[in-house]
């Protein structure tokens, strides 16, 4: 898969090259210095993963994931950041970004992250899922009605989004066509008024959805 990264920290920017350069399954095909210039690259270069950090000087990795995603939607990006603040993490998140890594993470891990990514699923670093979880108290009163929205078929759908699964994943535990899965998601989406998986999932632990 061709990844492009995005940082303003030149060291930073050289040890990833060098880490990344050695699993067999990834091309850097690119860099950036800030949010413009990562924009600009993966408009040109049309890369699979966006490894992007958060605080950049001018634009910064939250406003350049949302540009990346209205432009691209099936880019995926990954947050590669030492950022830890709630307010940020759920921005970045809402972004469209599909996954979000702390800085510091060592060289296997980050490499699956970013697999997990390519493959359409979810993820994020048990020290942010752990902060996320805590401020996202399930306002029950809204479970019935929401339900209500939601067939028995998109809540199974839902669930399995929850868990992380991309629509092949769903597709294969459920026996439906990735068609009919992207159907299903769509329509989850809609009712439940967001615009990308991630937020469809908080929205779901929100509203007391899924345990």
């Amino acid at each position: 898969m061709n990844i492009l990264i995005v940082d303003d920290d030149p060291m930073m920017r050289l040890g990833l090259t060098a880490a990344l350069s050695q699993q067999t399954d990834f091309t850097l095909v690119g860099e950036a210095t800030d949010g413009r210039q990562g924009i600009e690259q993966a408009s040109a270069l049309k890369p699979d993963i966006v490894l992007m950090d958060v605080g950049m000087p001018g634009i910064d990795g939250i406003k350049a994931t949302q540009t990346l995603k209205a432009q691209f939607p099936d880019m995926r990006v990954v947050m590669l950041t030492s950022h830890t603040d709630e307010t940020e993490i759920i921005a970045a998140l809402s972004s469209g970004a599909d996954a979000y890594c702390i800085k510091g993470t060592d060289v296997e891990a980050l490499a699956n992250t970013i697999r997990v990514a390519a493959s359409g699923a979810v993820y994020l670093d048990p020290q942010i899922a752990q902060k996320v979880m805590q401020n996202l108290t399930p306002v029950r009163p809204k479970a019935e009605q929401s339900k209500g929205l939601l067939s028995d078929r998109e809540l199974e759908v839902l669930h399995l989004i929850v868990e992380g699964m991309s629509n092949i994943e769903i597709g294969q535990k459920l026996y439906l066509s990735p068609n009919t899965v992207k159907t299903y998601v769509k329509g989850i989406m809609n009712k439940l008024v967001v615009s990308d998986r991630v937020q469809a999932a908080v929205a779901a632990v929100r509203r007391g959805l899924v345990d």
